[in-house]
């Protein structure tokens, strides 16, 4: 059995990052999504443009569950742990921008 760092590196942490725009549909539309356990935490944004006419909001499946909410020329942003999807709903007309940053151990 390996109890060292010599023969049992420690893990690797990596980070990965996805930005996009979205256009409201006036429906939840799921822009990310992964199987469980694959990522150890996430960090997610979302920016309503000041030209939309209403409040956007955004789930996350986590632990514990997030929620997002931003006016139109604001943004929101929320870590949670074990993330698995990410969830806008944008009514017709609304638009803006979401950034997600994942992180994910990797063994050597």
């Amino acid at each position: 059995m390996c109890n060292n760092e010599s023969c049992c590196p420690p893990a690797q942490i990596f980070q990965e990052s996805i930005c996009s725009n979205f256009n409201g549909t006036g429906a939840a539309e799921i822009v990310w999504s992964a199987p469980t356990g694959a990522y150890f935490a996430g960090t997610f944004e979302i920016f309503n443009s000041a030209s939309s006419p209403s409040t956007v909001t955004a789930t996350m499946v986590s632990t514990p569950a997030g929620a997002l909410s931003a006016a139109p020329g604001n943004s929101d942003t929320q870590s949670v742990d074990q993330p698995t999807s990410f969830t806008i709903t944008a009514a017709a007309g609304d638009s803006g921008k979401y950034c997600i940053t994942l992180y994910k151990r990797v063994l050597a």
